[in-house]
């Protein structure tokens, strides 16, 4: 055998940064959050849809920006892929032609544009307006650190083809619902875009909209002074930030901030509007029952060129991880693949933000640790086919069970359901078989019970 051979052959196998397995223990856990969210979103009547891990990449690029394009991992086309590759380009280092001329396909960088791709493809089937949820994982070429990962999962909820408040609304019903089962604490922030844009006209920088919302959005990462200080590096005037000020620095409740924002941008038709439409989402929310704090953050910008109107972002309160939820208004989102003036909203749930919170709060359910509710102790052959009917039964009366395959010693197999968190122990023997009664053993207080079986199924069920 070659040496070269030998050397692969023996290489530890390993997966590529960025990107993470995920134990049967994990999967419980991930599992109960996916399964509050989707419970939710068709709760409140939205449809699931899925698109294609790839996309062609006329449908990606140019949608993200360049360094979105940057990120986005790239397919190479099957076959002889250099056959379109010019020397020329290759010597000229043009990487942009030598990358379309190799790859016409891509991973998808989010669930937004193929959803966006989605609507306009199947505008004839869809009715109007759209409620549709996602989870589904999406890949970028980032650089991997803690919290950020080049494989990772998103939880979409959309509605499209209505410009009504009352959907931001029910979105944020969507927010505290899911947070109040998920038991985190939460604040969800909201802002809206044409906010930003009076604030922008009345400082008469209109021009320097994204260099002024990009940089107070940083105001609770890097402090006020800060902020100024890059405002001032970007070019703002010192008359300029000073005219920010009073706005940075709005303090007081909601209907205060929302009170001096009109004072202070409401002349300007994007401000006024913007306060308006903020006003109207906090009136409705007021009779309604929303446990989590509402706070309107006029310095919130996410998603700055991409949002239209409302903007939202979650926070959890005991936790410093950053947004575990956040999305907005978009009033032209398929506009790009030629349907315009199809307005919507939507916000994306971050599962492993909320998996890091849940884990550091020590908050998931205890009974979500136990993927095995009964394990059914194997005594030989003749008592294993009897514990097979055993088994059958109580997979039938939805709980999870497993038979313990081989006749080994009972030590072994309770280690087994020890290193496994199995709640309960079943040990169907040759006297259990004779009487009826069945030994059941609960793995966690250690305490021993002996019932019929119909009896067991009731205690087992709670």
């Amino acid at each position: 055998m070659p040496d070269n051979l030998i050397y692969i052959m023996a290489q530890k196998p390993s997966i590529p940064k960025g990107t993470r397995d995920f134990s049967p223990e994990e999967m419980v856990k991930r599992n109960y959050i996916f399964d509050t969210i989707r419970a939710v979103f068709q709760h409140y009547s939205y449809q699931n849809i899925e698109t294609p891990a790839m996309e062609n990449l006329s449908t990606l690029m140019g949608k993200y920006g360049e360094e979105g394009d940057r990120l986005l991992f790239k397919i190479v086309n099957s076959g002889d892929y250099l056959k379109k590759i010019s020397k020329k380009d290759i010597d000229a280092g043009n990487i942009n032609k030598v990358t379309a001329a190799i790859s016409e396909k891509g991973l998808r960088y989010d669930l937004t544009v193929p959803f966006a791709r989605y609507v306009v493809q199947h505008r004839n089937s869809i009715v109007f307006p759209f409620k549709r949820y996602q989870i589904q994982p999406v890949w970028r070429a980032d650089r991997p650190q803690k919290g950020r990962y080049r494989e990772f999962y998103q939880c979409d909820v959309d509605v499209i083809g209505s410009g009504s408040l009352l959907n931001e609304v029910e979105l944020i019903r969507m927010i505290d619902d899911i947070f109040k089962q998920l038991k985190i604490d939460v604040v969800i922030k909201l802002n809206n875009r044409k906010i930003l844009t009076g604030i922008a006209e009345v400082i008469n920088a209109p021009e320097k909209i994204t260099d002024i919302t990009t940089t107070i959005d940083k105001i609770d990462k890097i402090g006020v002074e800060k902020v100024y200080e890059e405002l001032r590096q970007r070019g703002l005037s010192e008359e300029t930030i000073t005219m920010l000020e009073p706005i940075i620095n709005l303090g007081g409740d909601n209907q205060k901030r929302l009170n001096c924002l009109k004072e202070l941008i409401g002349i300007t038709s994007a401000g006024s509007q913007g306060v308006d439409e903020l006003q109207e989402i906090i009136d409705l929310i007021k009779i309604l029952d929303i446990s989590a704090d509402v706070e309107i953050d006029q310095a919130l910008a996410r998603g700055l060129n991409y949002y239209t109107g409302t903007i939202i972002e979650v926070l959890a309160k005991d936790v410093n991880i950053g947004s575990l939820c956040g999305g907005g208004r978009y009033d032209d989102l398929t506009g790009i693949f030629g349907l315009p003036d199809v307005s919507g909203v939507g916000v994306s749930f971050g599962a492993d933000r909320i998996y890091d919170v849940l884990n550091e709060l020590n908050i998931f359910p205890d009974h979500q640790k136990a993927v095995t509710q009964v394990m059914l102790v194997n005594f030989g052959k003749k008592e294993s086919a009897f514990a097979l009917q055993l088994l059958e039964i109580l997979q039938n009366s939805g709980i999870s069970a497993e038979l313990f395959p081989d006749a080994a010693k009972m030590k072994k197999q309770m280690q087994y359901a020890n290193k496994k968190a199995v709640q309960y122990v079943l040990l169907p023997g040759e006297e259990e078989m004779k009487t009826g009664l069945y030994s059941l053993k609960n793995m966690q207080t250690g305490e021993q019970v002996k019932k019929v079986l119909s009896e067991l199924i009731s205690l087992i069920n709670g």
